[in-house]
């Protein structure tokens, strides 16, 4: 995992409850950091080395788990006014690295499938889907290697 966390970016770890016939994934409390109100979960998937970018909410603030599979995140702080203004986080989650993202509003997001079988990224998100309140830019219109995460 990257060293560099961009500003206001909230990595939690979560448990993961072994239990006879099936395990138990704690996602998110309402008393969690990164709670802020409920909107909507969804559910999307990725295959290997397939790329989703780049993503960007105006409104809605992301918590981001990866129960299955494995994804690499790259994010992208354009806020002229963070402190990580022009910086990169690069973050892999899975069930052996069990946390949840919180991505708050204005950073651009990314992601790679990186694991042989479909992964699932569940979005606890604090707003409903609303299509105008998210900006879109092609995979190139950011400089980012996505060839680091493998």
């Amino acid at each position: 995992m990257d060293q560099q966390i961009i500003q206001d970016l909230v990595l939690t770890e979560l448990n993961i409850i072994k239990t006879d016939g099936g395990d138990v994934l704690h996602g998110m409390k309402k008393s969690d950091p990164g709670f802020i109100s409920f909107g909507e979960a969804y559910f999307s998937t990725v295959t290997k080395n397939s790329i989703k970018a780049w993503k960007r909410h105006h409104k809605m603030t992301m918590n981001l788990i990866v129960p299955s599979g494995e994804i690499g995140f790259g994010i992208f702080d354009d806020r002229e006014e963070s402190e990580s203004f022009g910086k990169f986080s690069t973050i892999v989650l899975s069930q052996s690295n069990y946390f949840r993202l919180t991505v708050p509003p204005m950073l651009w997001l990314g992601f790679k499938g990186l694991s042989k079988d479909l992964s699932y990224l569940l979005n606890i998100a604090d707003i409903a889907h609303d299509p105008n309140e998210v900006d879109h830019l092609d995979l190139n219109e950011i400089d980012y290697d996505w060839s680091y995460l493998k």
